[in-house]
């Protein structure tokens, strides 16, 4: 494993650019920025305030998603299976996530390649888990904690980075 001396993430031997933040692992005295990175954000958050909504947390098995971004027409409509990755695509990366943002403007807004993931449980609900993203997942206002789950319920808002959207079950 190589670390990435900017980051700190575990690339495998032989990997070029730094799978997490895209930098030259060849070259650490290069001070070049993939611009393709995750853009951070500033703290503040006050007009991103969210109201708390207490729908269902059941998830039947023929359930869909819908997710509706904010200033977004049309909705995303997803049957997700065991996982959902959600995050943004980038051509200087080999991870992919299931569920693109780019074209809602996840770079800009701060999405992560890898955000977060939507698992479906046994218990027919679902749960969202913030995968150590760069701006933080927010689900109804409260920041989650990375790698622990939390039930989504029908209704919820989400906050990737400073892309707000709603999630409603059909």
């Amino acid at each position: 494993m190589i670390t990435c001396p900017y980051c700190g993430h575990q690339d495998r031997e032989g990997v070029l650019f730094c799978e997490e933040c895209g930098r030259n692992l060849n070259s650490p005295a290069e001070n070049t920025i993939n611009l393709t990175s995750t853009k951070k954000l500033e703290s503040t958050i006050a007009n991103l305030q969210t109201k708390v909504t207490w729908g269902t947390a059941r998830f039947g098995q023929d359930a869909m998603i819908i997710i509706h971004i904010r200033d977004i027409a049309d909705p995303i409509i997803v049957r997700p299976g065991e996982k959902l990755v959600i995050g943004r695509s980038d051509s200087t990366s080999t991870k992919r996530p299931d569920l693109d943002l780019t074209p809602y403007g996840a770079l800009e807004k701060g999405v992560s390649r890898i955000h977060a993931a939507i698992s479906r449980s046994d218990e027919d609900t679902l749960t969202i888990v913030d995968l150590s993203s760069a701006n933080g997942t927010h689900l109804n206002g409260q920041r989650l904690v990375p790698d622990q789950p939390r039930i989504i319920r029908d209704g919820d808002e989400i906050r990737l980075g400073k892309l707000v959207a709603h999630v409603y079950f059909k």
